[in-house]
C-alpha cells in the first residue's frame, strides 16, 4: 500500500485550479490528505482569466491521486465567502492542518518591461487585490482554525525568493515580494501557537497557460521557442516540495524562509514526474543570468 503521510490531514489550496496550485493540491492528495480546492472557475462558470481548467477536475485528480478532493467556488477578495468556507471545513472536519496562499489571476493584468508611470494604474492596483488582498483575507479567515492544533503550516506561493532582483515590472514585483514578506510576518505569530508559514517557488513552471503561450503540449514542451524552457519542471515540482513540507515533522526549522522547489527537492530527495530533478536557480544564475547557450544538460 502507497504510504500516504498526510492521511487524516486537512489542507485548503486557495487558487487550485490550474498551475502551481493544482499540482500542490493533487500531491497533497497523493500523500493522503483531504483537499479543499478552491477557485472562481468551475463547469458552469468561468473567471475573468478565460481558462478552461476548473476546480471540479482539480478535486477529480486530487482524489485519483488517493486522497479526497473537494471543490468549493469561492471568490477569495469576497470576505463572507472564504468565511463561509472555513466554517464549512470546521464543520466537516474541525480541523486545518495546511493553507496554502496560491491566488493570483494576474497574468492579463501584467505589462511586462512598462514602467510605474507608464503601466495602468487600474490594471496594477487590481493585481494587488488579486494577488495580495486575497491571501491576507484567506488567511485572517483561516488560521483561527489552523492555529487550533500545534504543528499548521501556511504555504504562499510565490516567484522567486527574496534574493533575487527587479522581476521586470512593479506591480508584479511588489506582489511576489509582499507574499514573501507576509510568510515572514505570519511565521513569527504563529510560533507561539506552534505554526509554520514560509514561502515556496517554482522555477520555470511548465503550467497550462505557459504551455499554451508557447503553443506546445505537456508531450512537446521542449520544442518551445524560449529554449530555456527546456529547464522548466511540471506543477508537480513544486507541489512534492509543499507535500514534502507538510509531512515533515521538523517543518518549523523552515519557518519564515522563502523556499524553492529546487532546493527542497535536494533536501527530501523528491523528483519531478519524469524522474528528473530539475534545477531552475542554478540553471538561471548559471546559464541565463550567465548569458551562455541555453542547455539543460547537468541541471536535471
Amino acid at each position: 500500500m502507497k504510504e500516504q503521510p498526510l492521511y487524516g490531514r486537512v489542507a485548503l489550496v486557495a487558487g487550485a485550479t490550474r498551475g502551481a496550485g493544482r499540482g500542490i493540491a493533487v500531491e497533497l492528495g497523493a500523500a493522503g490528505a483531504t483537499v479543499y480546492c478552491t477557485g472562481r472557475t468551475t463547469r458552469s462558470r468561468r473567471s475573468e482569466m478565460n481558462r478552461p481548467e476548473t476546480i471540479e477536475e482539480t478535486a477529480e485528480l486530487v482524489g485519483e491521486a488517493g486522497g479526497r478532493g473537494v471543490a468549493v467556488a469561492v471568490d477569495h477578495l469576497e470576505p463572507g465567502a472564504v468565511g463561509a468556507l472555513v466554517e464549512r471545513i470546521d464543520r466537516e472536519h474541525g480541523r486545518l492542518d495546511v493553507l496554502v496562499n496560491d491566488v493570483w489571476g494576474g497574468d492579463p493584468l501584467t505589462a511586462w518591461g512598462v514602467p510605474l508611470w507608464e503601466h495602468s494604474l487600474a490594471d496594477g492596483l487590481r493585481l494587488l487585490r488579486l494577488a495580495v488582498d486575497s491571501h491576507i483575507i484567506t488567511s485572517a479567515h483561516a488560521l483561527p482554525l489552523l492555529v487550533r492544533r500545534p504543528g499548521g503550516l501556511v504555504i504562499e506561493v510565490t516567484d522567486g525568493t527574496d534574493t533575487g532582483g527587479y522581476r521586470g515590472s512593479f506591480y508584479y514585483d511588489l506582489a511576489k515580494s509582499s507574499v514573501i514578506r507576509m510568510a515572514a510576518a505570519q511565521a513569527a505569530e504563529l510560533r507561539p501557537h506552534g505554526g509554520s508559514a514560509v514561502a515556496l517557488t517554482p522555477g520555470f513552471l511548465r503550467s497550462e497557460a505557459m504551455l499554451d503561450h508557447f503553443g506546445v503540449t505537456a508531450d512537446t514542451w521542449r520544442k518551445a521557442a524560449d529554449p530555456h524552457f527546456r529547464a522548466s519542471e511540471t506543477p508537480a515540482f513544486v507541489g512534492r516540495a509543499a507535500a514534502a513540507l507538510a509531512a515533515d515533522p521538523d517543518r518549523a526549522r523552515w519557518s519564515g524562509q522563502a523556499l524553492s522547489s529546487w532546493g527542497l527537492a535536494r533536501e527530501y530527495g523528491f523528483t519531478d514526474s519524469d524522474g528528473t530533478r530539475p534545477d531552475w536557480g542554478r540553471y538561471f544564475e548559471e546559464v541565463v543570468l550567465g548569458g551562455r547557450e541555453a542547455d539543460d544538460t547537468g541541471y536535471r
